[in-house]
This record gives structure tokens, C-alpha cells and sequence, in this order.
């Protein structure tokens, strides 16, 4: 995750999830399309994951993708990142 956003010119302040979703707190500048940093999230750590646990492959199959197709991103503008930061941190880490 930290690569993909490092091509994208953003940072990775914080990542965590739960068994069926993720937490991304990320630091970008306007120019970058929420949309494409996200795709490009998505792809690679699909293909990373289908790498690294081929029995993924038997468990999705019929979708043929992990990752919905959906995603919820949301503006913090001025809150405190401690605040966000720890509540990306006590959510549960995927299993």
C-alpha cells in the first residue's frame, strides 16, 4: 500500500482493517483522483494477495476479484491526525 501511494505523491499516515475492510488514512494533494488512487490500491494488493495466498484464488473464484467494487472515502480537513490515527488503530487487523 505504501509503495502504490508513494507513486501517486501521497502518504500513507496510517493503514488497519477489519476481516472485510480496510482503513487508509492518506495525505495527498489535490491533483490526485481519489478514483485512481484507489483503483490502483485495490489492483495491486489484489494481484500482491492472489501471490502470496494462491488459495485466495479458490475462495473467490466465482467473483474473480477480492475487493468490492465500492469504496468510502472522506475528508478530515482539520481534524487532529492523533485522533484519526488512533481510530484507524483500534480497529481489528484483517484475518
Amino acid at each position: 500500500m505504501r509503495a502504490v501511494c508513494a507513486d501517486f505523491e501521497t502518504e500513507l499516515v496510517e493503514f488497519n482493517g477489519e476481516a472485510d475492510h480496510v482503513h487508509l488514512l492518506a495525505n495527498f494533494p489535490p491533483k490526485i483522483a481519489v478514483s485512481r488512487l484507489v483503483n490502483s490500491l485495490k489492483g495491486v494488493s489484489s494481484r500482491r494477495m492472489r501471490q502470496e495466498f494462491p488459495d485466495l484464488v479458490r475462495h473467490y473464484w466465482r467473483a474473480n476479484r477480492l475487493w468490492s467494487g465500492s469504496y468510502f472515502a472522506g475528508s478530515v480537513g482539520g481534524a487532529p491526525l492523533d485522533v484519526l490515527r488512533k481510530y484507524i488503530e483500534d480497529q481489528n487487523r484483517p484475518t
